[in-house]
């Protein structure tokens, strides 16, 4: 057997990174919480605010980034 075929693909750095963008994602959808209203018939503005509309979508973006850097990361061969 060829000696690179012996080496996991999945390092220890990439496995990191993969959890680190997992965990970025998961803040992205905690932001997105809440904003609702109890009564049907009661408007709240809440729900477009900021937070909401802008920071959460970009850090689920940035989460996502982590993730395919982390996929596409090749490893350095010693």
């Amino acid at each position: 057997m060829d000696k690179d075929n012996e080496k996991m693909p999945a390092t220890l750095g990439g496995i990191k990174l993969l959890i680190i963008g997992v965990v970025v994602m998961f803040a992205g959808y905690i932001l997105m919480i809440g904003g609702g209203s109890d009564d049907p018939a009661v408007f709240n503005s809440a729900m477009f605010d900021f937070r909401r509309l802008v920071a959460a979508p970009l850090v689920i973006l940035c989460g996502i980034v982590i993730e395919v850097v982390a996929i596409m990361k090749v490893s350095k061969k010693k």
